[in-house]
């Protein structure tokens, strides 16, 4: 069965320093993180790409990474993630400046996609493991038809997802029996004298086991999953503020809607890889280093 890895690229970087920072290199031959995800993925079996950027970076992008990896002999789609692509009633009600979150990047992408997908960020690693779990989840065992949406997520241990330079944002899981039952965002979290510390989208603290499930927006979706993401959007647009250029729309929101409504079982594959990525300019000799570590043990040339 054909599969689709769908990258979320279009994040404006602003915790970067305002660089792009899913196009910082860190292979030694000037490999970006993508470049590493990418090859994990085909390992793993699939065989189309569809990358989300913003049309301001799209020349850049195809220089970096875009034209190499159609050179490889993988089918490459892009999608193009921007403020005004919303429905036409609502152009010009928000004067926004970032983009308008994960979900809403999945939704730019939907003319693109056909059969089931992966999704992922593009700055982040998440190893070889995961690539292959969701690639025989999508491929195997993903029921198309089902009464609910079948949908599945790699599971990491939050510990493993830290950054030494800063507070991490992550969707924080409840498993029971193998099955996702509660997500929630959560911001600001760092490991501090033993114990993690984070917040909620209000800035409240909120307490989190050092043992939870994390979600890292590694999905795998069915193509229904596009045509609920279309009617929920102008639901979300509807509901909000004239005022409000925060609030976003996130997949780990969309599918605990879906999970809550009995309208989608999310099954989680647990894996043991280790998240690194550059989320601040302090992470990228970690990464580097790391990338070194991991051609030193063969898992790439």
């Amino acid at each position: 069965m054909k599969t689709s890895l769908v990258i979320m690229a279009a994040g404006i970087g602003s915790r970067f320093g305002g660089g792009i920072k899913q196009l910082e290199p860190v292979g030694p031959k000037g490999e970006i993180i993508m470049d590493y995800s990418i090859y994990d993925a085909r390992k793993a079996g699939f065989d189309k790409i569809v990358f989300i950027i913003r049309k301001d970076i799209e020349d850049e992008f195809r220089d970096i990474i875009g034209r190499r990896i159609e050179s490889q002999g993988i089918e490459v789609e892009y999608a193009y993630q921007e403020l005004d692509n919303v429905p036409e009633n609502y152009k010009g009600r928000w004067q926004r400046k970032k983009p308008w979150g994960t979900a809403h990047a999945i939704l730019t992408a939907k003319d693109k996609i056909k059969e089931p997908f992966a999704v992922i960020n593009a700055d982040d690693y998440y190893g070889r493991e995961a690539f292959s779990k969701l690639h025989d989840y999508l491929a195997n065992t993903m029921k198309n038809n089902a009464d609910r949406l079948d949908i599945c997520m790699a599971g990491f241990k939050l510990v493993n997802t830290l950054s030494d330079n800063g507070g991490v944002t992550r969707g924080i899981c409840e498993v029971k029996e193998g099955y996702l039952s509660d997500i929630k965002e959560t911001y600001d979290i760092k490991l501090e004298n033993k114990k993690i510390s984070a917040k909620d989208f209000d800035g409240n603290k909120r307490e989190v086991s050092i043992d939870a499930y994390v979600s890292l927006n590694m999905w795998g979706l069915p193509p229904a999953f596009l045509d609920i993401l279309d009617e929920d959007f102008d639901k979300f647009l509807s509901n909000l503020a004239g005022g409000d250029i925060k609030t976003e729309y996130i997949l780990p929101a969309v599918i605990d809607d879906l999970i809550k409504s009995q309208k989608a079982k999310v099954r989680v594959l647990e894996t043991s890889d280790k998240w690194f990525g550059v989320t601040y300019k302090e992470d990228k000799p970690l990464v580097v280093n790391a990338i070194k570590e991991l051609i030193a043990e063969g898992v790439y040339e």
